[in-house]
């Protein structure tokens, strides 16, 4: 390799900025204010010429290691090193460098080490601790800027202010740079986007090169491709978590030092290639990105995507970016000292928010992953951000907490500003009556008096909401008055990560509106990707629409993680149902489609089904004990398909099969061939027509009208008047299911107070001819119009957005 200066231990650095932690901790107002101020100095900082390297260590404290044990440890590799390799073994010269420890802090500070960037590989670092048999223990950094090989791995030393230098969309935020932090407003609708399926390769490189595409055209005023259509129409990109997750819980591990002693180590190195839906975080990372999603193994891939959305012709996009601080996965117990959690939870671990360096770490963590460049940003799971209050014995939210992350000001390109806020909290969920309780406006109530920007999930975009079970929309119609009149402040439409799945969970023998398709797979596609329901959405309901990219790709969609080994099972076992949604027999036999699946013995559908009927009644009935489990199997006649003899192996590779063929199954591109032009092209003129009259995101007026049809007679039809404050009116007709009406013309639907002259039919929904431009209709299920008057419609006729 190149050389490189001599690694010195800059002690006087280290010495300095340990009385500097002293002398906070003594001067700042608390200790939450003395670790928000220690906690931006964590991690390993590149400043002129040197790195500075800081760890909240209170588990040294803990276990009574004497500082002359501790030390910062770098590895630099002999040999150059190619991240993107599926497997190496390499050799790291190791350096052992002093530390100054300060109460619960430790700090390090060196010159002539290397940091990576965009173009180069730094070395890679970790504290370490000598035991008792004299061994070296690693803690790993939680506020790592780089995490090549995941968050139970050494660190990569980045350059984080090179990365920013070199961002390409500048200009975007230094145009609204101020005396005070800019606030971002809400955008007008939202697409939401899970990396790993959104493209063919699964990336963020390859999401941004498709944005690039998109851009290109439009600048060009290129027609767009049905494909591309369906990114296209929106002002804001949300992506499903990018942090690192979980890794594979019976291993192989990512890092695994094979032997070593104080000058050199050797370790054999996987590429990260886990599957995830991103939710699965073990808090340690959230500071950077996940390497799975990272094509070149760098991070400032992410920063390249917000810089593709940022300078988008005609209308830049923002980028949202959806965090998991509500809890850890178990598997953090391995990356975390144990001061960071407050006990086990339905997903894993609680969070001590309550202590105020684990306080302040988090929002430091949350502060460097946006300053990426996003925004806006989306909580997840904000109802779990509980606390236990000892004097009433009970969980209490921690809604201070929530305004913390809301407050923190962000700085990209010199520029101070605050992002935009969406929380998903369904309080009091779990509760069993939740779906009847939550008023779904804990936060927003909350936080009026310091935002009145900030989001919820409003009710029908909360997970428990199925479409395509009869009478769905009228059973939910006192939800919709809600979000008719306080929905201003709600992500609305009805298809996102969390429904799409529940509709996979679906039992068929409910009451399914089955003129939505001939097929189970055609119900599910259309009740998520659904003409009436959108322009229900887009042209009446207030709040910021959303749509899920699988859902108007109407690609297939599930829980995909494949790390699982103790209850892997268990997850297929849960899952198996959606076979019946979302794979029909000439899906599973093309060449390519479950190959991991087919070559352990399941030939076809027909095969795996089989299997899968006797697999969740089984893990029921025996209480899901594995041995049991797969003797009862064998024991099945005829035999099934599959591995035989069936061991408690052979069903965990089964369950591992399941996930990785599902999660390339679930791939968007692989709906390509079946996308309808019509349908992507009515729902992006949908979107521009939104985008045309961001009124709409206020709650209905007095002089707005809202109703539906009556007598039912066998269909629910919503018609909907309402006024935009500068005059102009929007008049929308859905048929939202069941059965045909009569001959109508639908603006004989309109209150009696308001004239029938002067409207203009802007939107008609799919199935309906382009012959049609009003006048007598016969409405079916999922057809909708949308007519204005006094509204300038003409931006609707371009053809790009």
């Amino acid at each position: 390799m190149t050389d490189s200066p001599a690694i010195t231990s800059e002690a006087a650095v280290a010495e300095n900025r340990a009385s500097w932690c002293q002398e906070v901790l003594n001067t700042a107002p608390d200790r939450f204010h003395a670790g928000r101020q220690i906690a931006r100095r964590l991690g390993a900082l590149v400043e002129n010429g040197l790195v500075e390297f800081g760890f909240w260590t209170p588990e040294l404290q803990d276990w009574r290691i004497a500082d002359g044990d501790v030390y910062l440890e770098i590895l630099r590799p002999q040999e150059e090193l190619d991240l993107t390799a599926t497997n190496a073994d390499v050799t790291f010269d190791r350096t052992l460098l002093p530390v100054v420890r300060c109460d619960a802090f430790t700090f390090a500070a060196a010159s002539g080490l290397r940091a990576g960037d965009r173009d180069s590989i730094g070395d890679f670092y970790a504290l370490v601790y000598r035991d008792q048999e004299g061994g070296l223990q690693r803690i790993l950094d939680p506020l790592a800027a780089s995490l090549p090989y995941g968050a139970f791995a050494p660190a990569e030393i980045y350059d984080v202010p090179a990365m920013q230098a070199r961002r390409q969309d500048k200009g975007y935020f230094e145009q609204v740079k101020g005396e005070t932090p800019h606030k971002f407003a809400p955008p007008t609708s939202i697409l939401q986007v899970h990396v790993p399926t959104a493209t063919p390769g699964g990336t963020l490189a390859s999401l941004t090169r498709q944005f690039e595409r998109i851009a290109a055209r439009v600048g060009n005023r290129l027609t767009l491709e049905p494909d591309d259509e369906l990114f296209a129409g929106y002002d804001a990109v949300q992506l499903l978590p990018v942090e690192p997750t979980t890794v594979y819980e019976a291993g192989p591990a990512f890092w695994n030092d094979m032997e070593g002693d104080d000058e050199a180590v050797t370790a054999h190195l996987m590429r990260p290639d886990t599957t995830n839906w991103g939710y699965d975080v073990v808090i340690s990372g959230m500071a950077t990105v996940n390497p799975v999603l990272l094509e070149t193994a760098r991070p400032d891939e992410l920063v390249d995507l917000a810089a593709v959305l940022h300078n988008f012709p005609s209308y830049p996009k923002m980028l949202v970016l959806d965090v998991v601080f509500g809890h850890s996965d178990n598997q953090g117990l391995g990356a975390l000292n144990s001061h960071y959690f407050a006990g086990p939870n339905m997903y894993g671990q609680n969070l001590a928010y309550h202590n105020p360096f684990v306080r302040a770490i988090l929002l430091e963590l949350q502060r460097r992953k946006v300053d990426f460049g996003a925004d806006g940003v989306r909580v997840d799971g904000a109802q779990d951000f509980k606390w236990w209050d000892a004097s009433t014995q009970e969980m209490r939210h921690d809604d201070e907490y929530l305004r913390e992350m809301a407050d923190t000001v962000q700085c990209v390109a010199g520029t101070e500003y605050r992002p935009w806020f969406v929380f998903e909290d369904g309080r009091p969920w779990p509760q069993e009556d939740w779906e009847l309780s939550s008023d779904y406006r804990a936060v927003i109530k909350s936080q009026a008096d310091s935002d009145p920007d900030v989001f919820q999930w409003g009710p029908l975009t909360f997970a428990h909401n199925t479409p395509f079970i009869y009478t769905f929309w009228l059973s939910k119609y006192w939800r919709l008055k809600e979000i008719l009149h306080t929905g201003s402040n709600w992500i609305s439409g009805t298809a996102n990560h969390d429904t799409l799945r529940r509709g996979t969970q679906v039992s068929p023998k409910l009451n399914i509106n089955t003129r939505l398709g001939d097929t189970k797979m055609e119900i599910l596609d259309k009740a998520y990707d659904n003409p009436a329901v959108s322009i229900l959405t887009y042209s009446v309901l207030p709040g910021v629409p959303m749509d899920f990219l699988n859902a108007t790709a109407r690609a297939s969609w599930g829980f995909i993680r494949n790390q699982d080994d103790k209850y892997g099972v268990k997850v297929v076992a849960e899952e198996a149902i959606s076979l019946k949604w979302q794979v029909d027999a000439y899906s599973y036999s093309i060449p390519g489609a479950f190959r991991f699946l087919k070559e352990m013995g399941f030939e076809t559908r027909e095969d795996l089904a089989r299997f899968l009927e006797f697999l969740p009644a089984l893990v029921e009935v025996t209480d899901y004990d594995l041995n049991t489990i797969a003797t009862l199997l064998n024991a099945v006649e005829p035999p099934l398909a599959g591995p035989h003899p069936i061991t408690v192996g052979g069903l965990k590779q089964i369950a591992r099969a399941w996930m990785d063929d599902m999660h390339e199954y679930c791939n968007v591109s692989h709906s390509v061939s079946k996308l309808d032009p019509v349908q992507t092209h009515a729902m992006r003129r949908l979107r521009i027509f939104r985008l045309n009259n961001p009124w709409l995101r206020g709650n209905l007026r007095d002089d707005d009208h809202f109703r539906y049809l009556e007598p039912i007679e066998g269909r629910t039809v919503f018609a909907a008047l309402r006024n935009a404050p500068q005059g102009g009116q929007v008049f929308t007709v859905c048929h939202m299911e069941g059965g045909e009406t009569d001959e109508i013309d639908p603006l004989d639907l309109l209150p009696d107070s308001i004239s029938r002259n002067g409207w203009e039919l802007v939107i008609r929904g799919p199935g309906i001819g382009e012959d049609y431009t009003g006048g007598p209709i016969t409405l079916r299920d999922s057809m909708g119009l949308v007519f204005t008057r006094g509204l300038d419609a003409t931006r609707l006729a371009e053809e790009n957005d």
